[in-house]
């Protein structure tokens, strides 16, 4: 009785997979609806407006070390290559990072806490700079990031509109800036 009951049951188990699936027919005269992506007002042709002089640049930690290998005064070096002023903005996550970084990185530190620098609180938890420097640049596309970070810069090249300014031959140069704001093309 049982075996017959399990026969039965595998059958119709076996006509239930058989029977093809009716699939919805969807209306063509309905309108289809597309997920677009908002880009932000300030971009123009993929050149972001709210940049100008005064620019304020991020910096991370490995472009303060890399700049006192290369002997270049931060402040000085950013205006001589974007001809304009700048203000160095540091994040509390790059200072705590600097901070980790102990007695060998004295005198980074002490650059850092220069007073022509401004601090940015963050207000997220945990100390990972690189995070903090995207989510920042991504909520407000008013800065220039310096880094010489190549995760970094690839993670900030996603970015529509965010200029990266590097190191090489020993003086700074910049990406993805637009002609009109000064910058020089090497």
């Amino acid at each position: 009785m049982k075996r017959m009951l399990s026969l039965r049951d595998e059958r119709l188990k076996e006509k239930d997979r058989l029977k093809p699936k009716k699939k919805e027919k969807k209306d063509p005269s309905a309108l289809k609806e597309r997920e677009v992506p908002q880009h932000p007002s300030c971009l123009f042709f993929q050149y972001n407006t709210q940049l100008g002089p005064p620019y304020h640049i991020l910096v991370d930690t490995n472009f303060i070390n890399f700049s006192i290998k290369a002997k270049l005064d931060l402040v000085q070096s950013m205006m001589d290559c974007l001809y304009a002023k700048c203000i160095p903005c540091i994040t509390d996550c790059v200072m705590a990072e600097i901070e980790k970084l102990g007695q060998k990185f004295r005198v980074a530190l002490r650059i850092a806490k220069d007073p022509r620098f401004d601090r940015l609180p963050c207000t997220h938890k945990g100390t990972y700079a690189d995070d903090c420097l995207v989510q920042r640049v991504t909520q407000h596309k008013c800065y220039i990031v310096a880094t010489v970070d190549r995760d970094l810069k690839r993670r900030i090249r996603k970015i529509p509109g965010v200029p990266i300014m590097y190191l090489s031959n020993h003086r700074y140069n910049i990406e993805r800036m637009p002609d009109d704001y000064g910058a020089p093309r090497f």
